[in-house]
């Protein structure tokens, strides 16, 4: 199997490639590894362009929970400026590499692209509020997922291209939430692999959690 990770330098990305890397050839790539922005489209394009061949596996493991104190617990504290950095991040970052990146899956065979998103995306799931544009971002993330899927299965019957909540893991990312139940790094991608040999293209356009379970919209 070739695998390519977007994020490979994050705690999951790199947990999920090293886990990939004992089954077959990994080609990583991160904003630490080779300054990859994917809020940037010139960034993500020129990363693609200097790729080749195709991919059985694309795994995108970019995202953050805030890009300053936390994510917002009130209307009050929701700001444009955090908001906007959430949608770049966390929606747009994903799209830009679906955008570049799905010719590089095969146009026959079976193919995933998987893009990390977050159970507190489910508008039907949300019964606390709160954490206003990480919410609204993975939300909205899980639509470019469900839409792409469509389109990319009009030439590519066999691709799967999925949404996927890998639980709370301990991460930095995490770091600021030490009450929650977390996985280690290497759990979660042992979960997230697990999951990804187990779907069929039946379930493209999902969104699934780290058992596999789909996660309502």
């Amino acid at each position: 199997m070739r695998s390519l990770v977007i994020g490979a330098t994050g705690g999951i990305g790199a947990a999920v490639a090293d886990l990939l890397g004992k089954r077959g050839e990994v080609v990583r790539r991160g904003r630490s590894s080779h300054g990859l922005d994917v809020t940037r489209e010139p960034s993500v394009e020129a990363m693609f362009g200097g790729l080749s061949g195709v991919f059985d596996l694309i795994f995108v493991a970019t995202g953050a929970l805030s890009s300053g104190a936390g994510p917002e617990k009130s209307l009050r504290a929701v700001t444009p400026d955090e908001m906007v950095a959430q949608f770049r991040l966390n929606t747009v970052g994903p799209a830009l590499c679906l955008k570049h990146g799905s010719t590089f899956l095969p146009r026959d065979g079976r193919s995933v692209f998987a893009v990390l998103s977050a159970r507190v995306g489910s508008i039907g799931d949300n019964g606390l509020g709160g954490w206003y544009s990480y919410r609204t971002s993975k939300a909205a993330v899980n639509q470019v997922v469900h839409s792409a899927a469509i389109e990319i299965g009009r030439k590519r019957k066999d691709a799967i291209v999925i949404a996927l909540h890998p639980g709370t893991v301990a991460t930095s990312f995490t770091s600021g939430f030490p009450a929650h139940d977390k996985v280690t790094p290497p759990e979660a991608a042992a979960n997230i692999v697990r999951v990804i040999a187990g779907l069929s293209a039946s379930d493209t356009g999902g969104f699934f959690d780290w058992q596999g379970a789909r996660v309502p919209w």
